[in-house]
């Protein structure tokens, strides 16, 4: 958080991308070359590190050490601090963070449940198979996922260091509106190459029957991306328990539609909860945003290139799937709608690099 504050972008990148990498090392050393390892050499010294059916053990050891060698590298840090312990601020800490867990386990429920509830409430015969082909496109949604995690690691400080500014809220809502386009191209592009993209990330084809609810899980998450965008208010203003409100609504319609759905629907069933409670989790902290802090976000535009890239990414999906003639002429067709209605701004960007 300290080096995000300070805007060292390239040196945490580098701690996170390290942890990661050292994490998935470490992961296929313990799972996939140690059992081999120790099978074909009894007298290795390696032999010593392998136990069996320690498999899940082996995951927190990767990360374990993964966490321990980031903590050294930050290490310096933490030398530099003058230590002592402040009760009125760690009770401030505690009023602003504690709604904040709550929302992340509410975001978990979100995350998760509706895989373990596609498990139980499925007949046992065809429970693992619906579950496994529904994980297997959910990856596809990794490339929004990606987006907007990137983003708001690095856009949420932008926002507490600007708060104080008076034209904050224009800056915000401004932000806003390029996280969306560049959010519905993101979606449009995805979808139109859906099935190129199936060849790298999904290779067992009989997985591939679950491709219809792609479009659905990159669209939920781009909600979500929304959603954390427009939540900035409620952190700004320490009313973090509203968060902590709207995230518990987004995991009670989750449970619930997925139980009433999964039993005619299957995993469509469970697409279909995720979208509608990250929607309904947008449209809330939409509505309460306007009331505690509002933000002149231009709705027209934002609603309209969301409309767009939605009804563009169903007619190819849908209507003209993997004719990519039609997939890149729609997605040509949305370039330029964005060219032509932020042509202005476009303009001065390369001005301001040419000069």
């Amino acid at each position: 958080s300290k080096l995000r504050v300070n805007q060292q972008p390239i040196k945490y990148a580098i701690i996170k991308i390290g942890n990661v990498a050292v994490n998935l090392f470490l992961s296929l050393f313990f799972l996939s070359y140690l059992p081999a390892i120790a099978e074909s050499n009894s007298d290795s010294i390696l032999r010593s590190l392998y136990l069996e059916d320690f498999q899940i053990g082996y995951i927190f050891v990767s990360n374990i050490v993964a966490s321990l060698l980031t903590f050294i590298l930050l290490s310096p840090n933490y030398f530099k601090l003058k230590w002592h312990f402040d009760y009125s601020l760690w009770k401030r800490m505690m009023q602003y963070g504690m709604p904040i867990m709550v929302a992340g386990i509410a975001f978990a429920i979100n995350e998760q449940f509706d895989k373990i509830l596609l498990g139980y409430l499925l007949p046992p015969d065809i429970a693992d198979a619906e579950v496994g082909v529904y994980s297997a496109c959910y990856k596809l949604g990794l490339f929004m996922v990606l987006y907007r995690t990137a983003y708001t690691l690095g856009i949420e400080p932008f926002f507490f260091s600007h708060s104080d500014s008076k034209d904050a809220p224009q800056t915000y809502a401004t932000i806003t509106k390029y996280f969306v386009i560049f959010g519905s191209f993101i979606l449009l592009s995805v979808i139109v190459f859906a099935d190129i993209l199936k060849l790298i990330m999904i290779r067992d084809e009989s997985y591939w029957e679950a491709m219809k609810v792609v479009p659905l899980i990159i669209l939920a998450n781009f909600f979500l991306g929304i959603y954390t965008n427009l939540s900035v208010w409620y952190k700004l203003i320490d009313k973090t328990h509203i968060g902590a409100y709207i995230s518990i609504v987004g995991a009670i319609i989750t449970l619930i539609l997925n139980y009433l759905l999964i039993p005619t629907m299957s995993y469509y069933g469970s697409a279909i909860a995720t979208i509608a409670a990250y929607g309904s989790m947008m449209t809330i902290s939409y509505y309460f945003g306007n009331k505690y802090y509002p933000i002149p976000y231009d709705t027209n535009k934002i609603f309209l290139y969301l409309l767009i890239s939605v009804g563009f990414s169903a007619v190819s999906f849908y209507g003209f799937r993997e004719n990519y003639y039609v997939g890149i002429t729609l997605l040509l067709l949305f370039m330029y709608f964005i060219y032509h209605n932020e042509k202005e701004l476009l303009i001065k960007i390369l001005n301001r690099k040419k000069n």
